[in-house]
């Protein structure tokens, strides 16, 4: 019989098994740790940060750090909240996140995170970036001003449709988010609204074209439950009401 191993976040023994990061063996107990760029389809990667948790005494993404038996994680305390506070302020002033106007809202996961955490307010000066708005595709358009470089349409597009439609390129304040076609436009790519790319996208950076705001204030993915009871992957998932994919 195999010994069944285990490790305490915030107290709580979690079991995990072989290969499992934190992450993994969180989601499937059912405790939420927060997250933007993870995604169980894919490798992981830990660009948000959102996801550090205490790991005896040092700070981890839990998406990338491997369980272990007897490890004592820290997913709550103040100094943890605070720091994804932090991240997420930065999040919303480097790009242009305008919450009341957007066809995302109640079904963003940077703002249902952002609430969870209780970030009320992007505290550092706005960076105000001039971007675009990609409406070139038939069935789909891009807001380069809610991108958060969370890479889950890189990978998507990379590791499940095989098509390598999009790419970061830049480093720190200049990286940014491009269409690998002939003239940088998605129209011009091989993209499609059927592609996996176009369902993981965790704010409202790629949408669905002709339709929006379909869900009334109220009735929207977060407005029902918190993103801690309802999940993140529930946001993307084609079908699920709320997502803009339905």
């Amino acid at each position: 019989m195999n010994e069944v191993k285990t490790f305490r976040l915030d107290g709580v023994d979690i079991e995990f098994s072989e290969g499992d990061t934190i992450m993994d063996a969180a989601l499937r107990a059912g405790a939420y740790i927060p997250h933007l760029c993870h995604n169980p389809e894919f490798t992981p990667h830990g660009s948000c940060r959102v996801c550090i948790v205490e790991v005896n005494g040092g700070q981890v993404s839990a998406c990338t750090q491997p369980a272990a038996a007897g490890l004592e994680v820290d997913n709550a305390s103040d100094a943890i909240v605070e720091e994804r506070r932090n991240l997420l302020q930065m999040l919303f002033v480097e790009g242009n996140h305008m919450c009341p106007g957007c066809e995302k809202s109640g079904a963003c996961q940077l703002q249902a995170v952002a609430y969870y955490t209780g970030m009320l307010s992007p505290h550092y000066t706005h960076f105000f970036p001039q971007r675009s708005v990609d409406a070139s595709h038939p069935d789909t358009a891009i807001d380069f001003n809610r991108c958060i470089l969370c890479e889950l349409c890189v990978r998507a597009s990379r590791d499940v449709d095989h098509k390598n439609v999009f790419s970061l390129r830049g480093r720190g304040i200049d990286t940014q988010l491009t269409i690998n076609s002939p003239s940088g436009k998605l129209g011009d790519s091989t993209f499609a609204a059927t592609d996996k790319a176009a369902h993981v996208c965790p704010v409202g950076a790629i949408l669905p074209k002709h339709r929006g705001y379909e869900q009334p204030i109220g009735n929207r993915l977060y407005d029902r439950q918190p993103i801690s009871v309802v999940g993140d992957v529930a946001a993307y998932e084609p079908g699920n009401k709320g997502d803009g994919h339905d």
